[in-house]
């Protein structure tokens, strides 16, 4: 029998476990618990019998002051979580959590400011104490996402920039990378377009993953609605110009603020998705939205000899902010959910389920509507058990 793979959603501080229908592309609630802070994001182990979880009482526009990185053990029979073990906590509001290969250190990424933490994880998969570095890191401006690199000898972490506003010019956006052993990061290059290494004006990376077999990583641009595709390089961990640059918008003359989303490649190496998203009209935490943008989901495929992608689709995403999305092992379903409502309640905030055909493209299935209150449905993901 396959390994089981279960859907986990949050709402604040609360984390819900979804049995997953594959074939009817359907969703069922199980249970939930509850973690000391509002959910940031979530890694399992390689073991996949533990997630681990990143919490703030921070989000977005507001910084908090209780920050976590828990451990849960996972039922290997049904997915249902329990808490293993104490917090750790953790200077600032974290953004991003991962775990290397090796099960061996838990990888948090900040946005404000921008930084990146190691921890390690203890034998029996409670979290350890964080890695003192010897020397300063480059962490750039707003870091998004962090990740070992396939080998797990290079750590990469996204950095996002900002847009220019009144007053105060853009911040570059880079993807750092960092030598990687035993826990400790030495700074290893600085990678972004522009007129001299490092510079980074008019590239807003958010999150990049990587080629199951081929030496590629595929980033999802926020700032500029692009994906970029660049060969992994033994010596700085990304070569320096990307192989191909492609719009993620069907109208990528449109004038609506809204940036690319996370970023996911399809098991059998053939396809890649990420996520279009309309941002707030005005102010953070509001819950209006842009006329004119674009919620969808965006499947490219590749070209499985030069890495070369070719957008096939997008498809409307029946809700605003789809910030997290799960595709299941076999590569025949794809869940998406979406942060927050409308203020005019027009349209709820959910869980959307696609069947990914042999093509790749998407075909919606159903939208389950999601209670999200004041909070928000902040991150979500597939876990198969171990």
């Amino acid at each position: 029998m396959p390994a089981k793979t279960v859907y986990y959603a949050s709402i604040g501080p609360t984390l819900t476990l979804y049995d997953l229908d594959v074939e009817a592309a359907a969703l069922t609630k199980r249970g939930a618990v509850t973690l000391p802070a509002n959910i940031q994001y979530a890694w399992p182990h390689p073991s996949r019998r533990t997630l681990y979880v990143v919490s703030s009482n921070g989000g977005p526009g507001v910084a908090g002051d209780k920050h976590f990185a828990s451990a849960l053990a996972i039922d290997p029979a049904t997915g249902a979580l329990r808490v293993h073990g104490d917090p750790a906590p953790l200077p600032s509001r974290p953004i991003h959590a991962s775990v290397d290969a090796g099960g061996e250190y838990l990888l948090t990424a900040y946005n404000n400011p921008s930084n990146l933490t190691v921890h390690r994880i203890n034998a029996d998969r409670t979290m350890g104490a964080p890695v003192v570095q010897s020397e300063k890191l480059d962490t750039g401006i707003y870091a998004h996402q962090v990740l070992a690199a396939p080998g797990n000898r290079i750590v990469m972490l996204v950095t996002r920039g900002n847009n220019a506003s009144a007053g105060a010019p853009e911040d570059p956006g880079a993807i750092k990378t960092f030598r990687f052993n035993n826990g400790m990061l030495s700074n290893l290059a600085s990678v972004a377009p522009g007129n001299g290494p490092g510079n980074g004006l008019g590239f807003g990376p958010r999150h990049l993953d990587f080629h199951p077999t081929q030496p590629w990583a595929f980033v999802s641009i926020e700032r500029q609605n692009k994906l970029y595709v660049y060969k992994l390089d033994a010596d700085t961990g990304l070569a320096r110009d990307p192989m191909f640059v492609r719009d993620t918008l069907a109208d990528p003359a449109s004038k609506a603020p809204q940036g690319a989303g996370p970023i996911h490649v399809h098991a059998n190496g053939k396809f890649v998705y990420l996520t279009n998203r309309t941002f707030p009209a005005s102010g953070a935490g509001s819950r209006k939205v842009a006329e004119g943008g674009e919620n969808t989901v965006v499947v490219f495929a590749i070209d499985a000899k030069s890495g070369e992608p070719e957008r096939l689709q997008n498809i409307e995403g029946h809700g605003v902010q789809l910030r997290t999305f799960g595709i299941d092992p076999s590569g025949r379903m794809l869940a998406v959910a979406s942060i927050m409502p409308l203020n005019d309640g027009s349209l709820p905030a959910g869980i959307m389920t696609y069947r990914i055909g042999g093509d790749g493209t998407l075909s919606f299935v159903r939208k389950y509507d999601v209670d999200v209150g004041s909070a928000h449905q902040f991150w979500s993901g597939m876990v198969t058990l171990g």
